[in-house]
């Protein structure tokens, strides 16, 4: 080859925008040459990234190149499942997905399921679904962390990760539980970097130490699923040492509030309020009954209040019952999480030392929410860090919530040194809508789809009682599903239950391969037919850049951009870029124009489903004249109000000069675009902590247009809305719940966390399936993405079963080595590799490596399609049967998150099979894009 010219500019112009190639969101250079892309670096003057980019942000390059990429609409013209499509204009495209959608919108609008997969831009989709009018509406986080959002919003107003992070510049003590490699990398990464440099110590909590466990000061490889025990444990010595702040809990938590104490009352069990529907408290220096946010108000943790002839008692007192019984020690825990119990004392005792014995005040003068001025604030330099690791188990919310208790027990949450919350968050749960469902003919939906319901009267239920959505959330089986159960909408579409739908329409879900449990299933599902020889989902409408496996189920495809040639807006409103000391928000532009051969080309999604509202003259799409209010999803981003003032983008509003509130500007794109395509406000330094209780904070929130008044809120360590759904279970109030589920709800809707042990595991026999099965994402891939992109793959090409020492040993295994890997639900042959550094019963993989023949490009012989696999093969959807008749969702009961990690299997040695590739072949897919050639060359302004 001959030798590059090390001299030449890389190129003519540089471009910023948003990498997408993972949820990191950070800020990057783009460089164009000849109008083309040449190179990727990242963005020094970007917020998140600070010019940092990891493999994934470099490689964004090949994915814009990827011969995977879908080149024009299709529909399909063989069975489903063929791959035989034609390609068509976009106007025939358009048309049919009209016509279909006007139909169902006449008649049943419910019958429409639209659920997106890993995009960036829930706030418009949602809004789309909603004007459209089907209650049938999620995006991908109930199979990915709903329990952590869930779990942190009903208890302290946010969670990990865009909802907060820590304070990397003074904490000493960081504890990361089952943390996602390739979610947040990049901060993450210069966080531990940060720590090291100052000699802080983290302590890594994960059955795999990989990645950030892998240069942690310890390691805990704790048994899968036991997490909340071992966190239990760890308030259990807390509590008995007297190790937790008082003062923090009086003041700033419900630990104070008092609970009702009568065993006969239709409100046992829920808070004592006054006639305003104020919590009460007793307050220390009177003795009685006082609001909890009364000016001057100290509230007491042991005072107890008496009324004709009952105790209530504070929240304190239940939860302090609860966890000092010995069934929470060390020593009662140690067998079952596989933590010996001198370390787990010694975890809480570290704890403890950094929090209390490392405290520190910084001289910053502040006012509370009862109008108390203070002349410090104090620091914890405590942090922790968590994600899916913890939330994907059955017991997952109730294991966050008890992480999030333990963080407020030691007085973390909001001081320095502790964990900060990002703008908009902290929110009380009480700040965000309740979700909605009602569906009429031609009208939109009565509310937002998704929430965060307080009682059973905000259930997604039909008048019959019967669940008014298709993937069940929001019902008696799982009433907290805030982010809805994806998951379960094929199965259940399938079956029939609780109703048949007319369309499917999916948006860069996977759903035939890596984003589902019970693989080969869904496949089936998505192809099988009725007695009458018609398919049982009758229609499906798919969007993606991409040619991936679930391309070939789709009647119509409309193909999406790559993130380089599309607009995108990291809102406010959604999921945005904030820091803990500013909001932020973002931008994606078109840096470059699609190319295409042929005439037809691609369309970002958004401004597709622009044009559908256009077409459809949906409402909150079309002006009072029948015209449209936006062209297309560029227009929608600078000129939409979500309420008057309140757009998707917060920077440069009203006349360039106004941020937060103000009317559309018609230039804010082009003011993005100029400033490296981020916007940044800082909060006042009086205002950076104590944010649910500093007056500053609440005024500059409402300043900027996240609340509309001051809403300070206590942290809920009692979660008053589940002790609701708990009453109507035992027979209080006018919604109640089929009898068969009574006790599923009593159990399940505990309003302070307990462990239980997972649903699947309770189900399986331990000694039949005895080894804990596990799949994580590496750092170099995103999803499915990273795995047909031509300089990732070089790092991760194939994904073998890693083995532990124990298991390596019994077992008989050596380098090279297949094994039968068996659960109760299916069986698959894979390579097998020896790793030490992994809890002893626990077999593990990355996910989203193996690929089925034929999609995304690939030669059919590639190691993805050989040596790559899934374990979705050995994981259902569903339960497996109680006998008593009912299709139980593989989900965690409050919130219907999708357990894919209490997988149990049996593990065999085995030969390798004559083609040494991994078991089950699902065969080869046609796929509507050619394999790449075997050899690309490229030179950019030659």
């Amino acid at each position: 080859m001959d030798n590059p010219d090390l001299t030449a500019a890389p190129s003519d112009e540089i471009r910023r925008t948003t990498c997408y190639m993972c949820a990191c969101r950070c800020g990057i250079d783009v460089h164009i040459k000849a109008g083309e892309v040449s190179y990727i670096e990242g963005n020094r003057a970007h917020p998140v990234n600070r010019g940092v980019l990891c493999a994934k942000g470099a490689a964004g390059l090949m994915q814009h190149l990827s011969p995977a990429r879908l080149n024009a609409p299709m529909k399909r013209t063989g069975p489903r499942g063929s791959g035989q499509f034609e390609e068509i204009p976009w106007e025939e495209a358009l048309t049919l997905a009209t016509d279909r959608l006007t139909r169902i919108r006449h008649e049943a609008p419910e019958k429409l399921a639209f659920f997106t997969g890993r995009d960036q831009s829930q706030s418009f989709t949602s809004f789309w679904a909603q004007n459209y009018g089907t209650p049938n509406y999620a995006a991908h986080g109930g199979f990915c962390s709903v329990n952590m959002a869930a779990a942190g919003i009903y208890t302290m107003g946010g969670a990990f990760w865009e909802f907060g992070q820590p304070d990397w510049e003074r904490t000493k003590l960081f504890l990361l539980f089952g943390v996602a490699e390739d979610h947040d990398s990049n901060p993450i990464k210069m966080g531990l970097a940060r720590l090291k440099a100052r000699g802080a110590r983290t302590v890594g909590i994960n059955p795999i130490r990989t990645g950030y466990n892998a240069i942690a000061d310890d390691w805990f490889g704790i048994t899968p699923g036991t997490d909340g025990l071992l966190i239990l444990s760890l308030v259990h010595e807390l509590l008995r040492s007297g190790k937790i702040d008082l003062d923090y809990l009086a003041r700033f938590t419900n630990a104070p509030v008092l609970v009702n104490g009568n065993p006969d009352s239709p409100e046992h069990g829920l808070f004592l309020r006054d006639a305003d529907g104020k919590p009460l408290v007793i307050d220390r220096a009177t003795g009685t009954l006082t609001p909890f946010d009364r000016k001057g108000v100290r509230p007491d943790l042991a005072a107890t209040y008496q009324s004709e002839g009952h105790t209530h008692r504070p929240v304190f007192q239940h939860l302090a019952e609860r966890y000092l019984s010995d069934a929470y020690s060390p020593d009662a825990v140690a067998g079952r999480c596989g933590i010996p119990a001198p370390r787990i004392r010694a975890l809480a005792a570290e704890l403890a030392r950094v929090a209390f014995d490392e405290a520190f005040e910084l001289p910053i003068v502040w006012t509370d929410f009862r109008g108390e001025r203070h002349e410090s604030m104090t620091g914890r330099p405590v942090s922790f860090h968590a994600m899916r690791g913890i939330s994907a188990h059955s017991n997952g919310f109730q294991t966050c919530r008890a992480l999030h208790i333990l963080q407020i027990l030691l007085g973390t949450v909001e001081v320095p040194g502790g964990f900060r919350f990002k703008p908009p968050y902290p929110k009380p749960a009480e700040a965000h809508p309740t979700p909605h469902c009602a569906a009429n003919p031609d009208s939109p939906l009565d509310g937002p789809h998704l929430g965060f319901v307080q009682s059973p009267a905000d259930l997604a239920l039909k008048p019959d009682g019967t669940p008014a959505r298709i993937d069940k959330a929001f019902t008696w089986e799982n009433p907290m599903s805030a982010h809805g159960l994806m998951h379960m909408v094929i199965s259940n579409a399938h079956a029939g239950d609780p109703y048949r739908i007319d369309t499917l329409f999916l948006y860069m879900a996977n759903m035939a391969w890596n984003s589902s449990m019970n693989t080969r299933g869904v496949m089936e599902m998505l192809t099988d037919t009725d007695e009458n020889g018609d398919y049982r989902i009758p229609y499906i409408i798919y969007s993606d850049a991409y040619s991936s496996e679930m391309v070939a189920y789709a009647d119509l495809i409309l193909p999406d951009t790559t993130y380089l040639e599309r607009h995108d807006c990291i809102s406010l409103l959604d999921r945005p870029i904030s820091e803990a000391d500013a909001a932020a928000d973002a931008i994606r532009w078109p840096v470059v124009e699609p190319k295409r051969p042929g005439h037809a080309g691609v369309r970002g999604f958004q401004s597709v489903l622009v044009d559908l509202a256009n077409r459809m003259k949906l409402p909150g799409f079309t002006a009072e004249d029948g015209s449209p209010l936006w062209s297309d999803y560029a227009d929608y981003i600078a000129n939409h109000e979500r309420r008057p003032g309140i757009g998707p983008l917060a920077g440069w509003r009203g006349d360039g000069t106004d941020s937060g509130r103000g009317a559309p500007n018609p230039e804010q794109i082009e003011r993005y675009k100029e400033n490296g395509a981020f916007w940044m406000h800082h909060i006042p330094q009086e205002a950076q902590y104590y944010k649910p209780w500093n007056a500053a904070y609440q005024d500059w929130a409402v300043q900027l247009g996240i609340f509309d008044a001051p809403t300070p809120y206590l942290f809920q360590l009692y979660v008053e809305p589940m002790r609701r759904f708990q009453l109507a279970a035992e027979g209080h109030g006018d919604t109640q719940p089929p009898e068969h589920l009574r006790a599923h709800v009593r159990a399940a809707m505990d309003p302070l966390p307990h462990w239980s042990e997972p649903l699947e595991q309770q189900a399986t026999d331990g000694t039949e399936y005895p080894v804990h099965a596990l799949t994580q994402r590496p750092m170099a891939m995103y999803h499915s993405w990273g795995s047909q992109n031509a300089w990732l793959r070089q790092i991760h090409g194939r994904n073998p079963l890693y083995v532990p020492t124990k298991l390596w040993q019994r077992h008989g295994f050596a380098e090279g080595d297949w094994a039968r890997v068996t659960s109760p639900h299916g069986e698959i042959v894979v390579p097998v590799a020896h790793m030490a550094a992994l809890n002893e019963n626990t077999v593990w993989t990355w996910n989203a490596i193996g690929k089925r023949k034929g999609a995304w490009a690939l030669d059919r012989d590639a190691p993805e399609t050989t040596k790559g696999f899934l374990l979705n093969h050995l994981i259902h959807e569903l339960l497996p049967p109680r006998g008593d008749g009912l299709r139980w969702a593989n989900s965690d009961p409050v919130t219907g998150q999708a357990a894919w990690f209490d997988l149990r299997v049996r593990l065999e040695k085995t030969t390798a099979p004559a083609d040494a590739a991994a078991r089950p072949d699902t065969g080869a897919q046609t796929s509507p894009v050619p394999p790449a050639p075997a050899r690309v060359t490229r030179k950019v302004g030659a």
